[in-house]
């Protein structure tokens, strides 16, 4: 199984175990020029902006420690560049949360990273 399949399968498990959190979500995927954006979803007054990272185990690392710095940095730029384009108040309150899948267990990281301005 190539790993375009399987990061496509494990954000629409994502996706569906949020969803029975009680997470609206809003959009699959969101693209822009500065990157990409795996689910964002309505959580109560919170807007949020998931990424999702999967590893088979932890012999590398676990999932949520491959969202380093500069994912975090690309993240709030596509993040800032879509409550722009869908003209949301600055006030909008957002929150940056990481889904782990390692094997078969799942884990929701909220409030993974703060805000990264430019």
């Amino acid at each position: 199984m190539n790993k375009r399949k399987v990061g496509a399968d494990k954000e629409s498990l994502a996706a569906t175990f949020l969803e029975k959190q009680g997470v609206a979500i809003l959009e699959r995927n969101y693209r822009s020029r500065s990157g990409e954006i795996d689910l964002i979803g309505r959580e109560g007054e919170y807007l949020v902006f998931f990424e999702v990272k999967y590893r088979n185990n932890a012999d590398m690392g676990h999932p949520e420690e491959a969202v380093g710095y500069a994912k975090q940095r690309q993240i709030c730029r596509v993040a800032d560049y879509y409550r722009c384009v869908r003209q949301l108040s600055p006030r909008t309150a957002v929150r940056y949360d990481v889904i782990a899948i390692e094997g078969e267990q799942m884990r929701w990281v909220k409030n993974a990273f703060p805000h990264h301005s430019r």
